[in-house]
């Protein structure tokens, strides 16, 4: 357990999460993470897949919420040479890459229907065949899905099966957000500027008032947000590493949403705008992401890719 809590804090919250990674590695049963956007669910996932029999095998990692309906077969089961215009050779899918190691799947509750028939299926059977292909073939692998919304509502709002879930969530595990145990905020910061000072050969301190300043922030963002926090403030500083408050990140004139419509001020950036159409669309579908890349005519990977820019923006604020 003490390295798994090394890696997760060291507040109380940490250490029985650290216990629950000790008590699902040593097992072949899925695993289901839930927990908001940047609470380190794939940090989470490897750590049980580095403590499992398995750890010597693949660990491989599939964002399903990015894949789009069309290519979501090819990409799990893979595909034979001309099964399609651009299939010049034959190619592996994710389930056969990790084969007798560790599939992840993240943002499982944005896959779309017809795929997650498929996927029970193959964790039934652990039988499929790829794309154009008539060869059955059979694989093993121990499933981790992670998903960031809850996975009874996704079902009872018919956006995801309810068998699936079973097969998946054997041993489901809460990753806790970082306003829940702020005692491990300071714990993270003095880390991450750990490895940047060994990454960057440097000796970058930080300064005595950023405790308060980290502490007094509700990180919506999570660890992920704090990381981005703490190498953006290094980059910045000399020696001392200072940290200004943090103020969470809006538009100046916030968009009116009436009926529907999206009213935008004269003068706001093409940026700004784009992220209050696509924030009022994804509230408009309760989060759905694929639903709500369909409304706005772009793939859900590409809708990832703005969420992702959003998040790292100056100007614009993550809507997950």
């Amino acid at each position: 357990m003490k390295k798994s809590s090394r890696i997760l804090g060291h507040t109380p919250l940490a250490f029985e999460l650290a216990r629950a990674i000790v008590k699902a590695a040593p097992t072949d049963a899925s695993v289901l993470l839930v927990g908001e956007s940047g609470t380190g669910k794939e940090v989470v996932a490897r750590a049980i897949h580095n403590r499992s029999p398995r750890h010597a095998e693949p660990f491989i990692a599939i964002n399903c919420g990015a894949i789009t309906e069309s290519l979501a077969e090819s990409e799990f089961f893979g595909h034979e040479k001309g099964s399609f215009t651009d299939a010049s050779s034959t190619t592996p899918g994710c389930f056969e890459q990790a084969h007798n190691g560790t599939l992840f799947l993240d943002e499982v509750t944005e896959m779309p229907l017809p795929m997650q028939v498929q996927l029970l299926r193959i964790l039934e059977t652990g039988q499929y065949h790829r794309v154009g292909g008539t060869k059955q073939l059979t694989v093993n692998v121990r499933i981790i899905a992670a998903t960031n919304r809850d996975p009874r509502q996704a079902v009872q709002s018919g956006r995801f099966r309810s068998d699936l879930l079973y097969r998946l969530a054997v041993f489901p595990v809460r990753i806790p957000t970082l306003r829940e145990r702020k005692k491990d905020i300071m714990y993270f910061a003095r880390r991450f500027v750990d490895e940047l000072n060994e990454q960057e050969k440097t000796g970058k301190t930080l300064a005595a008032s950023a405790t308060k300043v980290l502490e007094a922030h509700n990180w919506p963002g999570n660890i992920r947000e704090l990381k981005n926090v703490i190498t953006r403030a290094y980059i910045l500083a000399d020696n001392i590493i200072d940290i200004q408050p943090i103020t969470p990140l809006h538009l100046s004139n916030p968009p009116e949403v009436q009926q529907g419509q999206v009213k935008i001020p004269i003068g706001t950036s093409l940026l700004s705008a784009q992220r209050a159409i696509i924030t009022a669309t994804l509230d408009s579908y309760d989060g759905d992401k694929r639903r709500t890349a369909l409304a706005l005519g772009i793939s859900p990977k590409t809708l990832y890719n703005r969420l992702a820019q959003f998040h790292k923006g100056g100007e614009t604020k993550p809507a997950s």
